[in-house]
């Protein structure tokens, strides 16, 4: 990287260099071959006034040929004075000082200016960051951390500043809820809302921080915030997706299918595929609850070891297990066949608050669900409650659940246990 740097730099001086003194050196010659030309056409022109005057009778061939050869000795004599410089020639002269000069005062204070203000260092930076990287990664995990908090410490300092900034605290809200920090996104969301009523994206924000900090339960003012936020604007996503989970919850599937299809319908055109489908596959989940289809929670077909909490208090806890095949379904499906291991909450929406894949030929396949895999920065798995792990192997590779599709699910557990075993042994009809 030094040695790039320092070419680049010395090619780019030269250049400079060059196109300041090739001027400077060239003018000299440029100037005496220009002043000559001057001389040569003034003489070409007294030769041609002289034959002129003989032709129209003027002068005799006598005085003619005197009057040339007079003039001819004039221009040899000035032809031949151009060792004497004249004054343009001295002005030129100069030129070479010049010249030399800027060859040693360009890089010369170029590279001290360079040394004063630049950053030698940065050339050798990006080196020393990837050997810390690869030596302590969880020391630059932990600095940048550090580097988030700072920034949301320093924007709400910019905010007690400028309090009547509703979209400042609105930023400031939506970084504390990326940091985890949903008690404070609550309540900076709220002084948002006073500020910027009318915003159907930041009730639906609003509501939803209040539905995480109270375990997942929109009813009351959640849902308030909900229905404001679809009065002003009735194709809201977020809006429409917290509705349905509130419908589904209260085993209103109809108005759950309707809602979330809503949203489908208005999702941005380069929304991430994945999180259609999973809004597909609770599409399909509230039809099938609609129709009287009930997914059944299998029991173990292999003895589970005990479940225990893992994980040191006060961090982010994950789930972590094993999925096997049943033996009776083991000659079914293809090694192609995508494995879809997530968490879905008991008493909540069907879409996954954590998701992992791979393929059948990965079986048994070794598992581990944390806020990580969260499909959606808002709906994490160390936020949720009782949850159910399911594994699906699907045919068309697509997480909506489809006919043939191979099925396992888990005992209800909370984040934080390891150990858990899901055996795949039924088929969805």
């Amino acid at each position: 990287m030094t040695i790039i740097f320092w070419l680049i730099a010395s090619t780019m001086t030269v250049l400079v260099l060059g196109l300041l003194l090739w001027p400077l050196l060239s003018r000299t010659a440029v100037a005496a071959t220009g002043e000559q030309e001057k001389t040569l056409s003034i003489f070409r022109q007294q030769f041609a006034e002289l034959e002129q005057d003989r032709v129209t009778g003027v002068l005799t061939d006598e005085l003619y040929q005197q009057a040339r050869r007079e003039l001819e000795r004039r221009l040899l004599e000035e032809t031949g004075a151009t060792e004497t410089p004249p004054p343009m020639t001295r002005r030129q002269v100069s030129s070479r000082p010049v010249a030399f000069a800027l060859a040693i005062i360009v890089p010369t204070v170029s590279g001290l200016l360079y040394w004063q203000l630049g950053n030698p260092l940065a050339m050798t930076q990006p080196t020393a960051a990837s050997l810390s990287a690869q030596g302590d990664s969880e020391d630059a995990h932990a600095s940048s951390d550090a580097a988030l908090e700072a920034l949301v410490e320093r924007l709400k300092q910019k905010m007690e500043q400028n309090p009547n900034d509703g979209v400042g605290w609105a930023l400031l809200a939506r970084s504390y809820m990326g940091m985890g920090r949903y008690a404070d996104a609550a309540f900076i969301y709220e002084k948002a809302a006073k500020l910027i009523p009318d915003d159907a994206q930041l009730l639906a924000d609003y509501a939803d921080a209040l539905g995480v900090l109270h375990g997942r339960k929109l009813e009351g003012k959640p849902e308030v915030l909900i229905q404001q936020a679809l009065k002003i604007d009735p194709r809201n996503v977020k809006a429409l997706m917290l509705a349905g989970t509130v419908a589904f919850n209260r085993k209103n599937y109809a108005r759950a299918a309707k809602d979330w299809e809503q949203a489908r319908a208005n999702l941005p055109a380069d929304v991430d595929p994945e999180m259609t489908q999973q809004l597909m596959a609770a599409i399909t989940e509230a039809r099938s609850q609609l129709g009287g289809g009930q997914e059944t929670v299998s029991a173990y077909t292999e003895p589970a070891p005990p479940v225990q909490p893992s994980g040191p208090t006060g961090q982010p806890r994950a789930i972590s297990g094993t999925v096997t095949m049943a033996p009776s379904l083991a000659g079914k499906g293809s090694a192609t066949d995508t494995l879809f291991v997530f968490a879905r909450e008991m008493n909540g929406p069907p879409m996954p608050v954590s998701i992992v894949r791979a393929t059948k030929q990965d079986l048994p396949f070794t598992f581990r669900l944390d806020d990580s895999t969260s499909p959606m920065p808002s709906r994490k798995l160390s936020g949720a409650g009782t949850v159910v792990i399911v594994a699906r192997l699907s045919k068309s590779g697509q997480a909506m659940p489809q006919s043939g599709d191979l099925e396992g699910t888990s005992q209800p557990v909370k984040s934080g246990v390891d150990g858990i075993t899901v055996v795949i042994d039924h088929e969805r009809p």
